[in-house]
């Protein structure tokens, strides 16, 4: 496998890499970061193979009060044009959705917690996803969703939200949902988001969610499958 230059968008201290970090690390890729919450300085998209757009709990239609955005859409612009590996999760996925197109908006129902997805008929028989049985029980945290870009193709989708993810062009991926949830990241984004968790159809308790933290290996496994399938596709 091809040692690969991965650099990463980070929005707030508490939604990291998670289960991401293992898999570069046991395959010697080389990290790095912008932590945008710290004014961080954007690099050239000559300086990484591929680029990965964490969460959030900011909306991608929050300019005014988080004004790096402006600079950091520019910036997914630019990975995308320069054919780079583009992979965005949740928040990540949405400003690949806005960046390709596509409208991003309040979904009807926030989705906060464990709950399975479906893959469409095309993710089934794609290589990324075609080693992975169906349904899918994962984690969720947002608030939004999107429209489907242009050209893009549908993936997943859950009871509450109709675009779960999508693939543009062979190389940029969209997840809704975190694969990449460690038992230390869940409890993190508990702690930090504890104010979201009440009661609704589509969000869990606290005690619920750490209850299901059986999904975290299957979910770790599908994370590093899709991965491993992203550094051989062309």
């Amino acid at each position: 496998m091809k040692h690969l230059r991965i650099h990463y968008l980070q929005h707030v201290s508490f939604e990291g890499l998670g289960n991401i970090e293992e898999w570069a690390t046991v395959h010697g890729h080389k990290l790095s970061v912008t932590k945008l919450y710290m004014d961080a300085v954007l690099p050239t998209p000559d300086s990484f193979d591929w680029l990965i757009i964490m969460g959030g709990p900011m909306s991608v239609y929050d300019e005014q009060k988080y004004s790096w955005l402006i600079a950091e859409k520019q910036f997914i612009k630019q990975a995308i044009a320069a054919n780079k590996t583009v992979i965005g999760i949740c928040l990540g996925s949405q400003l690949l959705a806005e960046a390709l197109g596509a409208k991003v908006y309040p979904n009807e129902q926030k989705e906060i917690g464990w709950f399975p997805i479906e893959f469409t008929s095309d993710a089934s028989s794609h290589s990324l996803f075609s080693n992975i049985k169906i349904p899918k029980t994962v984690f969720h945290w947002h608030g939004d969703t999107f429209d489907l870009p242009p050209n893009a193709i549908h993936l997943a989708h859950s009871k509450a939200c109709k675009n779960q993810a999508f693939l543009f062009n062979k190389k940029v991926l969209g997840l809704q949902f975190h694969l990449e949830m460690s038992e230390i990241a869940l409890r993190t984004m508990i702690e930090n988001g504890r104010s979201e968790l009440i009661e609704a159809k589509y969000i869990q308790s606290e005690a619920m969610i750490l209850s299901q933290k059986q999904f975290i290996e299957p979910n770790r496994k599908i994370l590093f499958s899709i991965l491993n399938t992203m550094t051989k596709e062309k």
